[in-house]
């Protein structure tokens, strides 16, 4: 965290070489957030760069107490929910987003199956729901950093997280999908 905050400042005492050093670090996992909201990797090619530019815009609205990651993940999940709703964009799953290790065709197909069966049981969940199980588990992010991301209280976010939860293992079992999903705690 502090770590981030002397990048920060740096770019805003007008160090532009020290955003491309922001840029490096959370471009990756900021894309894979956008790609997963908008299942489209041009759609989040594009969310990516405006976010960026609307970051570095608004640099000095980062008030340097919590941290920059939530910060950052923030503006880039509220930058999505405007595109959303400025344009209606219509989610679509790609293949491209998908990627798979093993190359034999059996595992392949069954883990392009089991990936879109997963995809589909968390695509039923409340946007709320599916976007804490997003930042959780694609992201890595805490609790305390979902909590500040998204400004809602620590016992909601593990309220939703448990709900979510819930809601995937009862899907998974009644679908015949998952059995070890619908084991795990």
């Amino acid at each position: 965290m502090e770590g981030d905050i002397q990048y920060v400042r740096q770019v805003l005492a007008g160090d532009k070489q020290a955003y491309t050093h922001i840029i490096n670090t959370y471009k990756n996992p900021l894309y894979a957030t956008i790609l997963r909201m908008t299942k489209n990797p041009q759609i989040a090619q594009d969310f990516l760069q405006e976010v960026f530019i609307k970051v570095y815009e608004q640099l000095d609205k980062y008030d340097q107490k919590g941290p920059f990651k939530s910060w950052l993940y923030r503006v880039a999940i509220n930058h999505c929910l405007d595109q959303f709703r400025k344009k209606s964009i219509q989610l679509e799953e790609t293949e491209e987003s998908r990627l798979i290790n093993d190359t034999t065709p059996e595992i392949v197909f069954l883990k392009k199956e089991k990936s879109r069966e997963l995809e589909r049981l968390v695509a039923k969940l409340p946007d709320d729901e599916r976007l804490i199980l997003l930042l959780r588990y694609a992201n890595e992010l805490s609790y305390d950093e979902i909590s500040e991301t998204l400004s809602i209280s620590l016992a909601d976010v593990r309220n939703k997280l448990h709900r979510a939860k819930k809601k995937l293992r009862k899907h998974a079992q009644e679908g015949g999908y998952f059995h070890d999903l619908s084991k795990r705690g």
